[in-house]
């Protein structure tokens, strides 16, 4: 069985190829390692591999390895559903969050995000394959959303995220991710901050990168089965 080191490399490197085949830097994707139901010793693995962004969606799981791991540039994103009641959490320990889907959940981070801290930068969570099951705003709500979290003071709108119906062609992948793409660049012109987009897994990866993402979120390909 292959190290997370290993792991790590090999998604990197595939990461990379991807990129590079539609004309992109590898730089221009940033590898975020999925750590949730993982403990801490591997994402301190991880760490000593080079990896600095890890995505948590469960809060009292990522505060226990927030606490236990205080190392020098690791940054948290906080990429699941988002409770009301979290949000304190959320706003005090993370650097990130991904699923911002409605303005009481930004107002509230707002609210509670320590000032020392500086801005927490937030994604928008958009529903793209308008799945019931699914959070996320409609495509067609994510302009005024966009304009009521850019008036936050202590957020920094900084781009879109979604997670696509699952499919395994990876034209039809490209074509649920274009849109939020052709958005991202329609926002971008109003607010110049926002430069990210959150899309692609382990599956559907390489459509992402070839639509514009600048997050790809990978979790078993890197710590193999969660516990």
């Amino acid at each position: 069985m292959a190290s997370i080191t290993e792991n790590i490399f090999t998604v990197r490197e595939q990461i990379g190829k991807a990129a590079r085949d539609c004309g992109r830097p590898a730089a221009s994707v940033t590898l975020l390692a999925v750590s949730k139901t993982q403990g801490a010793d591997k994402v301190r693995e991880a760490y000593a591999a080079g990896q600095r962004d890890f995505g948590e969606n469960y809060v009292q799981e990522a505060l226990d390895k927030i606490k236990t791991l205080p190392l020098p540039g690791l940054c948290w994103h906080f990429i699941g559903p988002i409770q009301s009641n979290k949000t304190r959490e959320i706003a005090e320990h993370f650097d990130w969050v991904h699923s911002v889907d409605r303005l009481k959940i930004a107002q509230r981070l707002n609210a509670q995000r320590p000032l020392q801290t500086g801005p927490l930068n937030v994604c928008i969570q958009v529903n793209i394959s308008a799945e019931d099951t699914k959070s996320g705003v409609a495509l067609m709500e994510v302009a005024a959303l966009s304009d009521a979290i850019n008036r936050l003071e202590n957020l920094r709108l900084r781009g879109l995220m979604a997670i696509p119906a699952p499919c395994a062609d990876v034209q039809q992948q490209r074509l649920m991710f274009r849109p939020l793409m052709q958005l991202l660049q329609s926002l971008a012109k109003a607010y110049p901050q926002m430069d990210t987009l959150s899309i692609g897994m382990s599956g559907d990866y390489a459509a992402a990168i070839a639509e514009g993402s600048t997050i790809v979120r990978i979790g078993a390909a890197i710590f193999g089965a969660r516990q």
